[in-house]
């Protein structure tokens, strides 16, 4: 099953289950989607619950946030998530704070959701990962999926959560396929928010990290073994929260960790990792922790040089050899 056939299949079964429960956005009706997520399902819902928007993504998120206020579960669709900074003030403030500020009698239980971070060859605009800067913000849940069971499951979970929820994809693996159990194609199959997966045992170091990258430090663990490192991936699945005691575990047996994303370094997801792991398991470490991020650079328009800002396989191999001499 492609990561785009999970999407889509977790959207119908939850539109199904519940008929509060909607999709708007651009182009997500008649075209099925920019990216086909939502292929079908206006014909099978029609239009009053598959609803195409104008390109105002400020004006039809608020619209998403009211109706979740008065009972909805909308599914708003951002075209890429660099979009959202348009709507940005309707995400954080009216979705993520109301909570808090009406004292626990206003909720917004909607699901933002759309490809985020570098595609290809699209530049500095449409090429950003946002998922620090909303984790930053108490009263959002941020999630991000790497594989088909992880996108059924989070989504489902995302969309039943009575919290605003940034929902992370990546465009580039949209139409990637992995294997999928009966048990994560049950209609009734979710994913717990906050929990990650250890997609890779090891001993030596743990890699920590979340979508796209996820596969790229598999693709690692699989070189380093036969130089003899056992690397421990572990796919963070949730931002916020995310699974402090999945890397305390991990790092009390591997005694090293490196963060890898594509986000940038500053204020970055790793950052966050680094300094949560060094406050609570310091004395475990053989070696200081460190950070693969995206390059400190709006992204270039040039394939090489967008090669160059995204962290690759081998510097993953680099940087984890490293840290692992002597060890």
């Amino acid at each position: 099953m492609t990561v785009r056939e999970a999407l889509n299949s977790a959207i119908e079964e939850e539109m199904k289950r519940d008929d509060k429960v909607f999709l708007m956005g651009e182009e997500v009706a008649q075209y099925d989607g920019a990216y086909k997520i939502s292929k079908g399902l206006w014909a099978k819902f029609g239009g009053d619950r598959v609803i195409d928007t104008p390109i105002t993504e400020m004006g039809f998120a608020g619209l998403a946030v009211g109706a979740a206020m008065g009972g909805l579960r909308p599914i708003c669709e951002f075209m890429t998530w660099n979009f959202s900074m348009q709507a940005i003030d309707q995400v954080v403030n009216s979705a993520g704070k109301t909570l808090y500020m009406s004292g626990g009698d206003v909720s917004a239980p909607v699901v933002f959701r759309g490809p985020n971070g570098p595609a290809a060859a699209v530049a500095a605009q449409h090429s950003q990962c946002y998922a620090a800067w909303y984790s930053s913000v108490p009263g959002l849940k941020v999630v991000s999926p790497y594989d088909s069971e992880d996108a059924r499951g989070l989504l489902k979970a995302s969309i039943r959560d009575d919290n605003p929820i940034c929902f992370l994809e990546n465009e580039l693996l949209y139409g990637a396929s992995f294997s999928v159990d009966d048990a994560a194609m049950s209609p009734d199959f979710l994913i717990d928010i906050g929990k990650a997966k250890i997609m890779r045992e090891g001993t030596d170091i743990s890699i920590v990290t979340f979508s796209k990258m996820v596969g790229y430090a598999l693709e690692a663990a699989e070189i380093l073994a036969q130089k003899g490192i056992s690397v421990e991936v572990i796919n963070l699945r949730s931002i916020r929260p995310y699974d402090r005691d999945a890397i305390i575990k991990s790092v009390i047996k591997t005694n090293r960790l490196v963060t890898l994303e594509e986000g940038f370094p500053q204020c970055g997801i790793g950052a966050e990792i680094c300094a949560f792991a060094c406050e609570t398991v310091f004395d475990y470490f053989d070696c200081p922790p460190e950070r693969i991020t995206g390059a400190d650079v709006p992204m270039p328009y040039a394939q090489g040089l967008e090669e160059m800002c995204i962290p690759q396989v081998n510097d993953i191999v680099r940087v984890v050899s490293r840290m692992c001499i002597g060890k």
